[in-house]
C-alpha cells in the first residue's frame, strides 16, 4: 500500500490594532467631550439668571433635600409637577430657634428703642412700621398702606418714603452687632408680568431694600439671608390681598 501522506490545515489569525488597544478610550472621550458640554452651557444659562434668581437657587440649595419636609411620608420628590426655577427660588422654612432670657431682654430693649426713635422722627409713619420680637430676633416691618407705598405696584424700586424709613433703620442697628434678615412679601393679587411672579418680585424687593441698607452704612457682611416670601407668610392673614400684606422684613437676628 502507498503511504499515504497527511495533510495538515493551520489557520493563521490576523491581529489587528483594534485587538491591541481596544475602543474604549472612543467611549471614554465622548463621555468627556458631553461632560464639557454640558457644564459650558450650565455657565451659560447661569449668565443669562438674573441676580435675584440667583439668590433665591443659592438659598435653595443651602437647605436642598432629595424630599420635601411636607411630602416626605408619601415620597415626592422635589421634581414635581411644579418645579422649575420658581419653586427652587422658594424660601426654606424658617428653622424654630428659643432665644435665652438675656436675648429677649435685649431684643424688648431694642424693640422698644426703635419704636421711640419712629414716634420722634416719623409720626405720620407710625401706621407703616412694625416693631416687634420674633424668635429670631427684632423683626422691624416696613409695610404698604393707602396712598403710601414703599414700592409703586410692580415695581422693585423703593418710593422716597421707603428710603427714608430705612435710613430711619439703618441709623438705629448700624451699630448693632447682630446680623440682619431682610424678606420680601406680597399680598396674594396675581402679578400681571408675562415673565414675573410674585416670587420674583418679592425677592427682588429685598434685594432692594438690602442695597438701601448698605448704601445707608450697614456692613453688607452683616447680611445673612435675603429672601422673597411671596404671599406664603401673610400680615394680614384674614384679606390676602390687603395692601399691608406688601411689605418688607428686616430682623436683627439673636
Amino acid at each position: 500500500m502507498e503511504d499515504r501522506q497527511k495533510i495538515i490545515i493551520r489557520r493563521v489569525k490576523k491581529k489587528t490594532h483594534e485587538g491591541h488597544h481596544g475602543g474604549s478610550w472612543k467611549v471614554a472621550y465622548a463621555d468627556f467631550v458631553t461632560a464639557m458640554m454640558a457644564f459650558f452651557l450650565l455657565l451659560w444659562l447661569l449668565s443669562m439668571v438674573a441676580p435675584e434668581k440667583r439668590i433665591a437657587l443659592t438659598e435653595y440649595f443651602k437647605s436642598a433635600t432629595l424630599f420635601r419636609e411636607e411630602k416626605a411620608q408619601s415620597g415626592a420628590s422635589i421634581l414635581d409637577k411644579s418645579s422649575g426655577v420658581l419653586e427652587m427660588g422658594r424660601a426654606p422654612k424658617k428653622q424654630s430657634y428659643r432665644m435665652a432670657p438675656e436675648e429677649k431682654t435685649n431684643a424688648e430693649e431694642l424693640a422698644k428703642k426703635m419704636r421711640a426713635s419712629i414716634e420722634e422722627h416719623m409720626q405720620a409713619m407710625e401706621n407703616q412700621v412694625f416693631v416687634d420680637t420674633t424668635n429670631e430676633g427684632v423683626r422691624i416691618q416696613i409695610v404698604d398702606n393707602e396712598g403710601s407705598e414703599i414700592f409703586r405696584l410692580g415695581s422693585d424700586t423703593p418710593t422716597q418714603k421707603a428710603r427714608q424709613i430705612m435710613r430711619l433703620v439703618s441709623e438705629n442697628i448700624r451699630e448693632k452687632p447682630n446680623r440682619i434678615a431682610i424678606e420680601g412679601h406680597t399680598d396674594s393679587a396675581p402679578f400681571k408680568g408675562a415673565q414675573k411672579t410674585n416670587w420674583e418680585l418679592s425677592t427682588s424687593r429685598a434685594s432692594a431694600a438690602r442695597r438701601e441698607l448698605e448704601n445707608n452704612g450697614i456692613d453688607p457682611g452683616r447680611i445673612a439671608r435675603v429672601v422673597g416670601y411671596a404671599d406664603q407668610e401673610l400680615l394680614i392673614a384674614d384679606n390676602p390681598k390687603d395692601l399691608r400684606n406688601r411689605r418688607i422684613s428686616i430682623i436683627l437676628l439673636q
